[in-house]
């Protein structure tokens, strides 16, 4: 007998020894939740008298089977969702999508594989660097040179000068070329001259070695460019042979060149009062003065051991004082025997601020100090064209603080310690301060670092100090004491010299409003970092001020009816006029036809014209990121 169940179909077991008495098929739902049919037989044998068969349904989430194509569908449950009915439609729209990706990529690489075959048969010129884009990723192929793959074995070296034109356009070349090269200036290097001399029979530069082989000067590179011969000698002499003992080697770092310097005659009487003086502190004019001692100490110190008379040693101290080994505390007078106290340079106050003093007190003669000038100016020249843009506006502040050239500045900044600066000319005094401004500007960066605020600002221009003379120098002091003649600088209420301050000695006789235009404070507002001559500074400084201006640092706007000038008019405003006409007026003489014309045009219909003052950018001028 066969019995339906939820539409399956159960066979019942054939009886072949036994007929049952009854035969009834009643479906029971188990504790697991599956029907089960029980087959109930009374008379029969055990094994059959109480059996059970489980029908087993799906999972309602499961997909449904599907039959084979040979076989007809089954009807579909209706107890099974629709939604799940719909699954094989998902799943091809997903095959569909991906294989549709596929072949996206497949065509997008394939077109590039395509490209890249044309510029393979194109010009070689033309394939140097390969770009393309792939979605969400972009790839740029450089091609690979023949000399980046084998570099130079050889050395590339020239002798040259500070401020020589041929030698810049050849350092200008080889970095054109990128080309690697060993510069040696006869200038900085002033020991090398002799070795100048020898290899090529003059002291002219720039002269050019090829590992030992000398090729000429700035002639004789034009004549190999000119010819097509230079890349080939190149090859030949420099990238396949390895420079050998007799090529110009590099300057080596930490070795200074012998000099003739002579210990200063009064440096024995020196040393005697730096040991048997009484350096202590003591209360003068209700103030407690540090390190010090009383004239009259020194004059017996003198007689009892250098065994000469009174006045003798009087006059030596008048000498010391002169050459600024000791100073009057209060800066009253040279030097008078009695109760006056009197200190060693080496235990001023402001010593210890001092970045050209290393410790001890420099007790060589003093140089001449325009001699020192000259000396300073060709280093600090060396070190822009080695380490500057060529348009002066940014520095390499870090290659600087590491190279040979800023290491043998500072050794000789210590030279200006007790230097006489009143045998200077007026011209001399101002290229002087000028370029010692911008060099000391380059040593705080290097020292102390980049000033971000206000306050950062404000001791970076009076806290970082050189000792000149025997006595402290700050940007500020030199800027608005020195070159501006004692003036006021902005938002201050008083002169940086005040009565009786020696310093006033040194200051200009006449002020030059045009300084403002050759100081570089290291900022990328301020007026591009140069290097002045004491013949032609005035000359050079009316060149500054026109290129100044030629960069932005003026705007006429006609259809305003205003002037943008820069930051620094709005400052020292009255170090150019007392009025604003009188200010635009002086600026006329400075600006190139095309802005001078525009501004005589608005000056002279008798309009009103309007003064705006444009951003100052405070952020340092390196041309790499300064930790």
């Amino acid at each position: 007998m066969v019995s339906e169940v939820k539409g399956t179909e159960i066979e019942s077991p054939k009886q072949t020894h036994h007929q049952p008495h009854n035969d009834i098929v009643s479906p029971e739902i188990h504790a697991n939740g599956y029907e089960v049919v029980t087959n109930n037989h009374y008379g029969g044998d055990a094994e059959f008298s109480h059996s059970h068969v489980a029908l087993v349904h799906p999972h309602s989430l499961l997909p449904l089977p599907v039959p084979p194509e040979e076989i007809s569908k089954p009807k579909q449950n209706d107890d099974v969702p629709s939604s799940f009915s719909t699954m094989p439609t998902i799943g091809s729209f997903l095959w569909q999508r991906s294989n549709d990706l596929s072949a996206a990529i497949a065509k997008r690489v394939s077109s590039f594989r395509q490209s890249m075959e044309e510029d393979n048969n194109g010009d070689n010129e033309n394939r140097d660097v390969t770009e393309f884009n792939l979605s969400g990723v972009k790839v740029v192929v450089k091609q690979k040179l023949d000399d980046e793959e084998q570099p130079m074995k050889g050395r590339i070296s020239f002798f040259s000068r500070s401020g020589c034109r041929d030698c810049t356009a050849v350092r200008r070349f080889f970095r054109e070329k990128a080309l690697d090269f060993v510069e040696i200036n006869v200038d900085v290097f002033a020991e090398r001259e002799r070795e100048l001399r020898e290899r090529t029979g003059s002291a002219s530069v720039p002269q050019i070695f090829f590992n030992e082989k000398l090729v000429g000067g700035l002639v004789a590179l034009n004549s190999l460019r000119n010819s097509g011969e230079f890349d080939r000698r190149v090859k030949e002499m420099v990238a396949e042979k390895v420079a050998g003992d007799e090529a110009p080697f590099p300057p080596v770092y930490g070795f200074d060149c012998p000099e003739n310097d002579r210990m200063d005659e009064m440096v024995v009487a020196v040393r005697v009062l730096r040991q048997r003086l009484p350096i202590q502190d003591r209360l003068k004019r209700m103030k407690m003065v540090k390190n010090c001692f009383e004239g009259n100490e020194l004059v017996e110190a003198l007689v009892h051991h250098l065994d000469c008379l009174q006045n003798e040693a009087v006059e030596i101290g008048k000498q010391l004082t002169r050459k600024h080994f000791i100073h009057h505390v209060f800066g009253e007078n040279d030097f008078e025997e009695g109760n006056n106290l009197y200190r060693f340079l080496e235990h001023e106050p402001f010593i210890p601020r001092c970045f050209n003093f290393r410790g001890a007190t420099n007790d060589n003669e003093p140089k001449i100090a325009a001699a020192i000038s000259v000396r300073l100016t060709k280093i600090m020249s060396a070190i822009l064209e080695s380490y500057a843009s060529d348009d002066r506006q940014h520095l390499d502040y870090g290659a600087i603080s590491r190279s040979e050239e800023f290491r043998r500045y500072v050794n000789i900044t210590q030279d200006l310690q007790r230097v006489n600066l009143l045998e200077l000319s007026e011209n001399e005094k101002l290229a002087f301060f000028l370029n010692l401004y911008n060099a000391m500007v380059i040593h705080a960066v290097i020292s102390v670092g980049c000033p971000e605020g206000v306050i950062d600002r404000r001791s970076f221009f009076n806290d970082f100090l050189y000792v000149i003379g025997g006595h402290p120098y700050s940007l500020n002091v030199i800027k608005n004491g020195i070159l501006r003649c004692n003036r006021r600088s902005p938002y201050s209420l008083v002169k940086p010299f005040s009565t009786g301050d020696r310093r006033l000695e040194v200051v200009l006789v006449k002020f030059n409003p045009l300084v403002h235009f050759g100081l570089c404070n290291g900022t990328k507002s301020s007026p591009k970092v140069r290097y002045f001559s004491p013949h032609r500074v005035v000359d050079e400084l009316r060149g500054a001020a026109r290129e100044f201006f030629e960069n932005d640092g003026i705007e006429v706007d006609l259809e305003k009816r205003t002037v943008h000038l820069a930051r620094d008019f709005k400052w020292f405003g009255g170090d150019f006029g007392q009025e604003k006409l009188e200010i635009l007026k002086w600026l006329i003489n400075y600006l190139d036809p095309n802005k001078a014309g525009l501004l005589t045009h608005l000056l002279g219909d008798g309009g009103p014209v309007h003064i705006s003052y444009q951003n100052f950018d405070w952020s340092i001028n390196s041309s790499v990121a300064i930790n």
